[in-house]
């Protein structure tokens, strides 16, 4: 319920894929996927995670691309008129 919560209040399912640099061998990159609901074009929450990978980890960043979803809205909810179901 908690993911429903906050799409109502304009956020959005955001995920980032980080590469960054090895600390034992700096021209190799690995990539990271990370996903969490954050609330576009700000992104809070993927700035939180970047400046504690920063501040706490040893990979240099190299690059960051940022995908998301559009918010869901209440009133995009349609009631259905038939459910059916097939065995």
């Amino acid at each position: 319920m908690r993911e429903f919560d906050l799409m109502l209040k304009d956020y959005r399912l955001t995920t980032a894929e980080i590469f960054y640099h090895l600390p034992d061998h700096p021209h190799v990159l690995q990539s990271y996927v990370w996903q969490e609901y954050d609330l576009a074009p700000r992104y809070p929450e993927l700035h939180k995670f970047l400046d504690f990978w920063s501040h706490n980890l040893e990979g240099t960043l190299h690059s960051v691309y940022v995908t998301s979803t559009k918010p869901f809205r209440p009133g995009s909810w349609r009631y259905a008129e038939v459910s059916l179901r097939v065995h």
